[in-house]
Formats: C-alpha cells, sequence, structure tokens
C-alpha cells in the first residue's frame, strides 16, 4: 500500500525481468514459492495470535489487498477447518490526497454477511509504506462499525512511514530508498506473483498514487 511517486510509465517486459523507467531494470525479491510460503506463515501466525481465528475477518485493501486476503483466507480454512469471512475495504473517498489529483474509480466494498461488530478485523494489503492509506482504511471501518481489534497484515514492508502505524504480521520487510519502487504482481491481475524492486528515473514527477507503486 504506501509509495509517494510512482514510475514515469508502465513497466515492459524484458528476457531478464521487467523495466522500472530508463535506469535500470527491477529485479525480483519475491517469486511465486516465496509468496505462498509468507502467507502460509502469516496464516499460522494468525492462527496462533487469535487463538485459533474464531472471530476473524478478513478484509483486503483494493486492488491486491483483496486478493491477498482471499488468499489467506484460504490458507486459514486449512489450517482451522473453517472458512473465514473475507471481504474488501475501499478506502478512496477517506484518502487524504483526494483533492490533488485526478477523480478516482472507486472500487468496491463487501462485508461478510455477519459484519464486523465485535470482531478481530485483520486489514490486508500489499505495500505498506507511508501509513496513509492504512490510516484510510482505519477512517473507513469506523463508519461501517466497530471492530474488537484491527490489525494488520501485508505481503511487503517498506519503510519510510509517515504515520505511527505499524504492521502485525508482514511477509517480508524491505528497506528500499525513496529512488526505489516495489511493484507487487499477483496471478489473479498480472499474470503472475512476483514482489519487483526498480529504481525510478531521476526527471520522474512525485506522485501520492500508492495504487500504481504499491503501498502508501
Amino acid at each position: 500500500m504506501d509509495a509517494p511517486s510512482q514510475p514515469a510509465g508502465p513497466a515492459s517486459s524484458k528476457s531478464s525481468g521487467q523495466s522500472f523507467g530508463q535506469e535500470g531494470h527491477a529485479r525480483p525479491v519475491l517469486e511465486a514459492p516465496d509468496i505462498a510460503r509468507v502467507l502460509t506463515r502469516i496464516a499460522h501466525e494468525v492462527v496462533e495470535r487469535a487463538k485459533g481465528a474464531d472471530d476473524v475477518v478478513l478484509l483486503g485493501i483494493p486492488t491486491r489487498g483483496v486478493f491477498l486476503a482471499q488468499r489467506l483466507a484460504a490458507k486459514l480454512a486449512e489450517i482451522t477447518g473453517r472458512a473465514i469471512p473475507v471481504g474488501s475495504l475501499d478506502i478512496t473517498m477517506y484518502r487524504d490526497d483526494l483533492r490533488l489529483g485526478p477523480a478516482r474509480t472507486l472500487a468496491r466494498t463487501e462485508i461478510p454477511a455477519d459484519g464486523i461488530e465485535g470482531r478481530v478485523v485483520i486489514l490486508v494489503d500489499d505495500v505498506l509504506f507511508s501509513g496513509r492509506t492504512i490510516r484510510a482504511a482505519l477512517d473507513a471501518l469506523n463508519d461501517i462499525g466497530r471492530p474488537r481489534a484491527v490489525q494488520l497484515a501485508v505481503l511487503v514492508d517498506r519503510g519510510h512511514r509517515e504515520l505511527p502505524i505499524r504492521a502485525d504480521y508482514v511477509g517480508k520487510n524491505l528497506p528500499t530508498s525513496l529512488r526505489e519502487t516495489v511493484k507487487v504482481q499477483l496471478t489473479e491481475l498480472d499474470g503472475r506473483d512476483s514482489v519487483l524492486l526498480g529504481v525510478r528515473p531521476a526527471t520522474s514527477r512525485g506522485a501520492d498514487d500508492e495504487r500504481t507503486d504499491t503501498g502508501r
């Protein structure tokens, strides 16, 4: 979820990987087997911390966070033998940069039938960066109900927090510079599973849209 800037143009496929701008190619830091392993680990951590995950609800933050939440729910079902409620939480109207950019397309908010009251809600996203996306998610959640607790699971934490927000479950801590880009690819959208680390061109203009350079 947290990048203050994004690549100057779309990534182009190369025989050896994908290019992020003119200053080099993105290199993979996680591949499909790694992503599967970290989701399995996170699922076990959730079960241990939530004492069986009986009252856990997973809410993915669109777009890739929704697919990660669905995968995590499947892992939890394998471990516990029970279906874990999973949904999505759109944060578009709660973003603090909504007036600074072009109009954004609303995503879907889908809350499981039993709701979130008194439940442990785990927000799921792909990349954690500044923390502003998660702050917006907490505001959105507050308008829906009052969970017993709210936790955060992310595939990648790349640092550079601007708000006092910390993930409870992290797939990979990935120290980065502000000029680096972190791109999560998932099969459901991109045809492959990977996390790519690249460097944006020095001439690229900063932006606050974390949904391209995933995470904000």
